[in-house]
């Protein structure tokens, strides 16, 4: 496990970081959320030993984190930063044999990696051959190619069409099912939801929320419930304690303090209507997301 604790940083009069402090957990995908300017990529720089911390601490399983520990985190920054006139399997090889790969090794890691992320060309290729997706393949092949023991991606599904995000998935999913820890970051909320374990959302340097999904609905959201039916269920709205936040005829979602009260409105409900469904609606990141920041 990695862990960040009480990171300050700031550059000049500003600071841009407060006593940060959260876990990357062994084996589980990390998302890491926030606004433009929020602070992320001076974390994961931080983290990486790119950039100092003005005070905090950083440990890999309780120990202080040292260099040796950094060579063995594979990462992707935002900004493309791979040779562009280069062939790209030499690019990844040249990348590997600076972690101790042999040629023969690095080859074969190589042309591994770009068959998992379906590279669309030769890997004799120049990098600046191939399509902008196809570069954030290799972007992320180059954070792989020296099997770390933890990856640190910034925003790597940025270009990737459809079938590459679920390619990439697959990918990421298969390396943090191995035991190592994998924190992300992407604006693209709904992806988040849907790979991680854990989420870290930030907003102008401070932690304002941390857990998983199934935690952060249940600290942050007023609970929702919705409801069909055969008939028009303008009544709802009159429901003492309810809310109601959608509205469609026969379909409703509204919030409720406690189950006890959404199920008042289920017996109300079933005295006028039969009902055709009822039950809670969780809330998507992207709202829970704008209730933290918001905050």
């Amino acid at each position: 496990m990695i862990t960040l604790e009480n990171i300050n940083r700031s550059f000049g009069s500003k600071q841009v970081l407060h006593d940060l402090s959260f876990d990357i957990g062994d084996g589980r995908m990390t998302g890491f959320v926030g606004s433009n300017g929020s602070g992320k990529t001076t974390t994961m720089r931080i983290l990486l030993g790119v950039l100092a911390a003005d005070s905090g601490h950083i440990t890999v399983d309780g120990a202080p984190i040292t260099p040796s520990h950094r060579s063995a985190i594979g990462y992707m920054p935002e900004e493309r930063g791979l040779y562009p006139k280069m062939p790209i399997i030499d690019q990844l090889i040249y990348l590997a044999r600076f972690h101790g790969l042999t040629r023969q090794a690095a080859k074969k890691r190589g042309l591994e990696l770009l068959d998992q992320l379906d590279l669309k060309g030769e890997p004799t290729d120049t990098l600046e051959s191939v399509s902008l997706g196809n570069q954030q393949k290799v972007q992320i092949a180059a954070a792989l190619i020296h099997n770390p023991q933890a990856l640190v991606l910034d925003e790597p599904f940025s270009g990737l069409d459809p079938a590459a995000v679920e390619r990439t998935l697959d990918v990421l999913t298969s390396f943090a099912a191995s035991g190592a820890p994998v924190l992300f970051s992407s604006h693209q909320l709904d992806l988040v939801e849907r790979l991680v374990d854990d989420i870290v959302i930030i907003n102008d340097g401070h932690l304002v929320a941390a857990g998983t999904t199934k935690e952060l609905r249940r600290q942050r959201s007023l609970p929702e419930w919705t409801l069909q039916t055969d008939s028009d269920l303008g009544w709802v709205r009159g429901m003492p304690d309810v809310s109601v936040v959608e509205l469609d005829g026969s379909w409703a979602r509204f919030t409720a303090p406690s189950s006890d009260t959404a199920e008042a409105v289920l017996r109300h409900a079933l005295t006028v209507s039969s009902v055709t469904s009822f039950g809670p609606h969780e809330v998507a990141l992207n709202r829970l997301f704008q209730e933290v920041t918001q905050a």
